[in-house]
């Protein structure tokens, strides 16, 4: 099988990868029809976490085998985390925490930066036929962005401050302007705030954010200083909400956050039901953040186009 193998910082296209069989485990093999890198991709990379084998986790595919017939030819997106159902965990309901859990191209389990993968049926999810393959790929990140009006109630009347303008803070742009919150991007980038501005949200550039002026922040830069805008921005007993993962520490003032008594969320996993209906409904819109699509036997040129300063979302082809 031909897939994309990490192994110390170390990036590498293979042609003899063993096909995945989820057989032993009652688990479905599915066929990936696209996958899509994102910024925890080019971290893992960067040696933001150990892992070694096939990264990636947002996808698309057909399923090829499975323990239910029924799901056999269908298209499906998948959950990214495995959980063993019976932990302390998994009983009190918390199954993306599972205590022994395997998270796709992450940890302990193979990814979808490959022709197939394997994943519970538990984990799968059908996309409509409205919904393109294209599409149906950003299933999981927009899932991961709706995951914030499940920790943190914001509505009209709430001003929000989205930090950061790449795919992800697109997405969580998007799915809070249907909140009717007063809602502002800040970014970095002209070409990505002209996207939200034509989504009818409106942006401002990092150094105009006045300090102490928003209710709610989401920090989704992917990078630490963005961490240093959120807490400039966020008024006293308001609430940070922090999606950005990244290799290497990060210094903030805790003595301010008591001080101001500022609520942090980590933010990481979302319902997959709720982001599949977005797209099918067209609430959300995807198409303008794919800027490329590589064969995935070019996936180590993907990868640095997809870390160049202003590229939105770079899919791999592994059908190509």
């Amino acid at each position: 099988m031909r897939g994309v193998w990490l192994a110390d910082k170390t990036l590498d296209v293979r042609d003899d990868l063993p096909d995945p069989d989820g057989g032993d485990r009652g688990e479905a093999t599915i066929r990936v029809l696209r996958s899509g890198i994102c910024n925890t991709d080019l971290e893992l990379l960067r040696g933001y976490y150990p892992f070694a084998g096939i990264p990636g986790h947002e996808f698309v595919g057909v399923v090829e085998e499975a323990p239910d017939r029924t799901w056999i030819g269908r298209r499906v997106v998948g959950e990214i985390n495995a959980a063993c159902g019976t932990c302390r965990a998994c009983i009190a309901g918390r199954k993306t925490h599972c205590e022994e859990r395997t998270v796709l191209g992450i940890v302990a389990r193979n990814g979808a930066h490959a022709q197939r993968l394997t994943l519970p049926l538990a984990n799968l999810h059908a996309v409509p036929q409205g919904v393109s393959d294209d599409e149906a790929v950003f299933v999981e990140p927009l899932a991961a962005a709706l995951e914030i009006q499940d920790q943190v109630e914001i509505g009209t009347g709430h001003a929000v401050l989205v930090v950061g303008d790449g795919k992800l803070g697109n997405l969580i742009a998007q799915t809070l302007k249907l909140t009717g919150c007063e809602l502002r991007v800040a970014g970095r980038h002209q070409n990505k705030r002209d996207l939200l501005e034509a989504r009818g949200i409106r942006t401002m550039a990092a150094k105009e954010v006045r300090p102490g002026s928003f209710d709610v922040v989401v920090e989704c830069t992917g990078h630490p200083e963005g961490l240093t805008i959120a807490r400039a921005a966020v008024r006293p007993r308001g609430t940070i909400v922090l999606k950005s993962t990244y290799a290497g520490d990060t210094r903030v003032n805790l003595s301010s956050i008591v001080v101001d008594e500022i609520t942090l969320v980590g933010s990481r996993c979302g319902p997959f039901p709720p982001a599949v209906d977005r797209l099918a409904r067209r609430l959300v819109d995807v198409t303008p953040l794919i800027h490329a699509t590589f064969p995935l036997s070019s996936a180590v040129e993907a990868f640095q186009y997809a870390a160049q300063s202003g590229v939105l979302k770079v899919l791999l082809d592994p059908e190509h």
